[in-house]
């Protein structure tokens, strides 16, 4: 149960009991199946369609600043998640689906069960950012024992729109996520391909409003023994 807080107001905590991860998000369709040929080059099953939704456990939502990973081959993915408080109204923050690149060569699914989902604590209402959601910018920047470097960044214009994705896991128009739902909503490609690292920094930042969401996590990796 993510304890949040909106700009102007005290902490308060969302109920989630269902997590969901909208995958092969773009909004480019050839660029998407570009992707997934990619990938399946290197032995990644293609997703059954196109966006796919992932049901995962919700006690993986924290907003801890540190989480533990098996072995040295996870890695974050920047996020704008959308939350559904108390009577239904819709909260927007930044997180990041963090993946088990090893076992995503066997099941995409498995992969992102196996990864908690660092999730910043400050959040905003969706209704004063759904009229520009486009030009919301996602952000990442990595470290790694190299040092520091810009890991992501494009806007969220590029992904499917977050009223198409709520709309499309329900399964009809103008449907919105019910109270105690959260569904991340998809990632921006990387700028040097992807990656580990030992702390991942995230941000979702709104020009039109001048302001911006962070969170920060250090990964202890665990070691993977037989």
């Amino acid at each position: 149960m993510p304890t949040v807080t909106l700009p102007d107001g005290k902490p308060f905590e969302i109920a989630v009991d269902e997590l969901v991860i909208a995958g092969w998000a773009g909004r480019d369709r050839a660029a998407v199946d570009h992707h997934i040929a990619e990938l399946e080059a290197l032995g990644v099953a293609p997703p059954s369609q196109v966006p796919l939704f992932y049901r995962i456990s919700a006690a993986l939502l924290t907003t801890a600043p540190r989480v533990q990973m098996l072995g040295g081959e996870s890695s974050g993915e920047a996020e704008a998640v959308l939350l559904a408080g108390e009577g239904g109204e819709l909260f927007v923050g930044i997180a990041s689906d963090h993946t088990d690149r090893a076992v995503e060569a066997y099941s995409v699914a498995v992969s992102k069960q196996m990864c908690a989902k660092p999730m910043g604590p400050a959040v905003w209402r969706y209704s004063d950012v759904a009229d520009h959601w486009d030009d919301l910018v996602l952000r990442a920047v990595i470290e790694t024992d190299e040092g520091r470097s810009l890991y992501q960044e494009d806007t969220v214009g590029t992904l499917l729109p977050a009223d198409t994705l709520m709309e499309t896991y329900a399964g009809r128009a103008g449907a919105r996520l019910k109270p105690g739902q959260a569904m991340l909503c998809g990632t921006v490609a990387t700028k040097t391909g992807i990656r580990p690292a030992h702390r991942f920094e995230m941000t979702l930042e709104d020009p039109v409003r001048g302001r911006s969401l962070s969170h920060a996590y250090d990964i202890e990796t665990l070691p993977s023994v037989r």
